[in-house]
């Protein structure tokens, strides 16, 4: 059974529109697009490309999926950790507005979402790796679908943008599976969901 794994870059305070670039996504008048990019360096790559030996299959929002098939397909380099598997490994889409899709070994996805990922979940498999997708995001974690979440919390406050977690869903706990700093103080945080979130008091004994 595959693991549902979320990798989200992150301002402190949560938005996650537009790490890599000015033009990624100007929606809702966002123009702080390339945030993450001051913040790259060894340590950051090597998480990622540690990542992608882990991955079998993406799900992808619309939006993501259309900015990552404009730029991937045109880097060739099959040793490229990254782009061979984002060009050869099946990909999801979750859509109500795409009708088709170009890129190699696509499928869009548009029943219902629940349904939908649960039913890939089941099959054999390491991991299907949910990358940016902020609407996507927020749908899995507000429906508990996610087994894995990898955070890159970046050292920048925005003050706009579109943020990861949801308002609503149900109280989750989560354990903290691990843990590495960049040396530019990206904080790259794993963390694993561990059942519903507790509650208690720190009143006095009496």
């Amino acid at each position: 059974m595959a693991q549902l794994t979320l990798t989200a870059f992150m301002t402190l305070d949560g938005v996650m529109q537009a790490p890599g670039g000015p033009e990624e996504d100007r929606s809702d008048g966002f123009t702080y697009g390339g945030w993450s990019v001051p913040f790259a360096d060894e340590e950051f790559g090597r998480f990622v490309d540690e990542m992608f030996e882990r991955v079998d299959a993406f799900l992808l929002g619309r939006r993501t999926y259309e900015i990552f098939a404009a730029y991937w397909p045109k880097v060739t380099d099959e040793n490229d950790p990254v782009a061979g598997r984002l060009n050869t490994l099946p990909k999801y889409v979750v859509t109500r507005t795409l009708d088709r899709a170009d890129w190699h070994n696509t499928t869009l996805v548009t029943g219902d979402l629940v349904e939908e990922v649960t039913r890939l979940k089941q099959r054999p498999g390491r991991e299907i790796q949910v990358h940016g997708s902020a609407r996507l995001a927020q749908s899995l974690i507000r429906h508990g679908l996610l087994d894995e979440l990898n955070l890159l919390v970046h050292p920048v406050f925005l003050g706009a943008g579109r943020r990861l977690f949801p308002d609503g869903g149900t109280p989750t706990a989560f354990a903290l599976t691990g843990h590495r700093t960049t040396s530019t103080g990206i904080t790259i945080q794993t963390y694993r969901p561990t059942g519903p979130a507790q509650f208690g008091t720190f009143a006095l004994d009496r």
